[in-house]
């Protein structure tokens, strides 16, 4: 009976911590097709619905972003993407008109990164990348970076004290992610739109080994891409506290808000 009782009790109390477990989203867009379809007082009632306490928060264009950092500067922490519009996923990296963008806004707000943006092998290369690189390492800004291994590869060729932020981690296997934190101590990786490591609540005995190795180096995120998954942020947050639950407590509340806080909570504009 009595060890029924502990199980029981450790069962509870474990349940109950999981379900105050504060988030910190490292992924999320403020885009301008998402102002009208959640109004800003609206986005960030959803944000604290969700227990988040902070989020990492980029838009197309910027002022989005801007927006939802005057309504909630306590709780947004805005980054600039290359990006002014849907449909430049692709093209940025060609279009020069897109440095004299990020030097205005840089020389109007304060940032924590640039990103997240879509880049991969060589492109990294090309003059447009190079030169938001360099304004990158001017301003201490991290890169948050939807790339392949290769394109991650090159940006720290060009920057080796660059501080880089790993969007989906690549969306690479567990193995191959490890890999590169081995290889980068200045790479974290974001695990937003991927639930390849969880089954059933169970996180995969391979990507808990990665946790494990390097629970200083990952954060969650939703990546609310289109309007329509701002409604989503609060089961997204829900499903990460359980999933959370089943790593070890003190590697759980890195992952969960610890990391994110550490690394982005003294770059946040209002600190």
């Amino acid at each position: 009976m009595r060890k029924l009782v502990a199980v029981f009790l450790l069962f509870w109390g474990s349940a109950s911590y999981a379900q105050s477990l504060p988030i910190f989203d490292a992924h999320l867009h403020y885009s301008h097709d998402a102002w009208d379809v959640v109004p800003v007082e609206q986005a960030v009632a959803i944000l604290r619905k969700s227990g988040l306490k902070r989020a990492l928060v980029s838009s197309s264009d910027d002022e989005g972003n801007q927006r939802l950092y005057r309504a909630a500067p306590d709780l947004v922490i805005p980054e600039l993407r290359p990006y002014r519009k849907r449909g430049e996923i692709g093209t940025w990296f060609r279009d020069s008109s897109v440095i004299p963008y990020l030097e205005s806004q840089l020389s109007k707000y304060r940032y924590a990164a640039l990103g997240e943006y879509h880049i991969y092998g060589a492109d990294v290369d090309l003059p447009v990348p190079r030169k938001m690189i360099e304004l990158a390492r001017k301003h201490n800004l991290f890169l948050h970076s939807h790339s392949d291994a290769d394109a991650i590869e090159r940006q720290f060729h060009q920057w080796p004290q660059a501080r880089i932020l790993w969007a989906h981690a690549g969306f690479e296997r567990p193995e191959a992610v490890a890999q590169m934190l081995r290889k980068h101590r200045n790479l974290w990786c974001d695990l937003a739109f991927r639930t390849d490591f969880v089954s059933n609540k169970k996180v995969d005995a391979a990507w808990r080994a990665v946790f494990t190795e390097f629970p200083d180096r990952f954060m969650v995120g939703t990546d609310s891409y289109t309007p329509e998954r701002w409604h989503y942020i609060p089961e997204h947050a829900e499903w990460s506290r359980q999933w959370l639950a089943d790593l070890p407590r003190d590697v759980a509340e890195r992952i969960a808000w610890k990391n994110g806080e550490a690394v982005f909570g003294s770059l946040a504009p209002g600190l």
